[in-house]
């Protein structure tokens, strides 16, 4: 006598599924995930010139650093230009700027605000250096060196064309 077998076929395994839900979530997975970590500065922008014209007071520092290829200038807007710092070969003499300023808090310690306008090439990390430089510095606290706040409001704009 035949025995009948009944033919069993393998059972597949559906995934497609899986792989749907695969296929949506690693890229939102990975569009939500921090590569690289980011600083941030905080800045104004130069104030809107008026109309009228200001109450000039002689005492009333307002510091204006401007970046050129060939040097920083430094600056009062109402007074005119206070040093001219010849840049070297590396770049801007980020050291002579910072003694600089050091200078410019003794005499003026209530001032909080400087301006930097630089020229149109002028690179991001060039800036970032002249910021650093005018934001903190080392002042003489009795016979000690302390850290301190320079011009921490620093706003940012373009240089004035240079007349030759």
């Amino acid at each position: 006598m035949k025995i009948r077998r009944l033919r069993k076929d393998v059972a597949h395994l559906e995934i497609t599924a899986f792989i749907n839900l695969i296929v949506v979530l690693v890229p939102f997975l990975l569009s939500t995930a921090v590569f690289t970590r980011l600083a941030v500065i905080d800045l104004t922008l130069p104030p809107k010139n008026s109309g009228g014209f200001e109450q000039i007071k002689p005492d009333n520092l307002q510091l204006e650093i401007v970046v050129r290829k060939e040097a920083l200038e430094v600056g009062d807007r109402i007074g005119g230009l206070i040093q001219r710092i010849p840049a070297t070969e590396t770049g801007p003499d980020l050291k002579a700027l910072s003694e600089l300023a050091q200078q410019i808090k003794t005499r003026f310690p209530t001032k909080t605000e400087a301006t930097v306008l630089a020229e149109p090439d002028t690179s991001y990390d060039t800036i970032v250096k002249v910021m650093d430089a005018l934001r903190s510095g080392h002042m003489a606290q009795g016979d000690k060196l302390v850290r301190s706040e320079l011009f921490p409001n620093i706003s940012i704009g373009d240089a004035p064309i240079k007349s030759r």
